[in-house]
């Protein structure tokens, strides 16, 4: 069974270098489940004592502004390095801890030592904890880590200032690119004659007095599909489209601001 996986590009090191087919293969579609349940959860509880907690409930992106893997939640990267820590794992207690009196074939258990020499019981539950925690460490989210002063002050983190000169030039990159965001928005939307859903949804929108209270899916659905209002279909039809329209924005705005930044950044001798 195979599992795609998030983002444009994946780093080389990424755990669970060592790891064979066979080691993955023993992770089963429950464990996926699960460890992702898991990396959500412990994700967005390190979020809820940070002021860096997004309004959408998506774990906020770290590494330098960007998830390591490319997706915009990185809960989700924090799930890929825990599926390849969990299989480690699973693949070395297997191998060299004793079976506990407990374990079934459905539910395997073993023996495990510590370093101070105590024993304890672990399963494939306490396996998928230990790589969700291991793996969001590595990602930059630990609970047992209390916030700092400009962590636990909202909006402190913005005036953070440049740690190191080498940074000064990306820095006076980005902020140039963050000033004339409107631009490079204006120069990948153009007219929005290619994103019509896009532009009847702005159009609404700016006309609503409340965002959650307009209905601006429905609107949009009954004027472009027709039928009654609200009709479960033509909004899920209106949503999807939307939702290519915004892919192929994305993109757009995605080259017009690496346009703005490689021009701006480039000098003529």
């Amino acid at each position: 069974m195979s599992f795609p996986t998030s983002g444009k590009s994946v780093p080389s090191n990424v755990p669970g270098e060592s790891l064979t087919p066979e080691d993955m293969a023993r992770v089963a579609p429950e464990d996926w489940a699960e460890i992702q349940r898991l990396a959500r959860g412990y994700c967005r509880t390190v979020d809820a004592t940070r002021s860096r907690k997004r309004m959408d409930g998506s774990a906020t992106i770290v590494k330098q502004g960007h998830a390591p893997y490319g997706t915009d939640d990185v809960s989700d990267d924090v799930t890929q390095d825990a599926v390849l820590l969990f299989a480690q794992r699973l693949r070395d207690i297997s191998a060299s801890c004793c079976k506990a009196p407990e374990s079934t074939p459905e539910a395997p258990a073993w023996v495990y030592v510590r370093r101070d020499g105590g024993e304890m019981t672990i399963s494939r539950t306490t396996l998928r904890r230990w790589a969700v925690r291991d793996a969001a460490a590595r990602n930059g989210y630990r609970v047992d880590v209390p916030p700092s002063d400009l962590d636990a002050t909202p909006g402190a983190q913005l005036m953070r200032p440049v740690p190191r000169a080498e940074n000064v030039t990306s820095a006076t990159a980005a902020f140039c690119t963050a000033q004339n965001s409107a631009v490079v928005f204006r120069q990948a939307f153009g007219d929005g004659q290619d994103f019509p859903v896009l532009r009847d949804v702005m159009e609404i929108a700016a006309q609503a007095d409340d965002l959650g209270r307009a209905g601006i899916l429905s609107q949009v659905a009954q004027k472009r599909y027709g039928g009654a209002y609200g009709s479960r279909r033509a909004v899920i039809r209106a949503r999807d489209a939307a939702r290519a329209e915004w892919r192929e924005l994305s993109e757009r705005i995605d080259d017009a601001r690496g346009t703005l930044t490689y021009d701006g950044g480039s000098s003529e001798e």
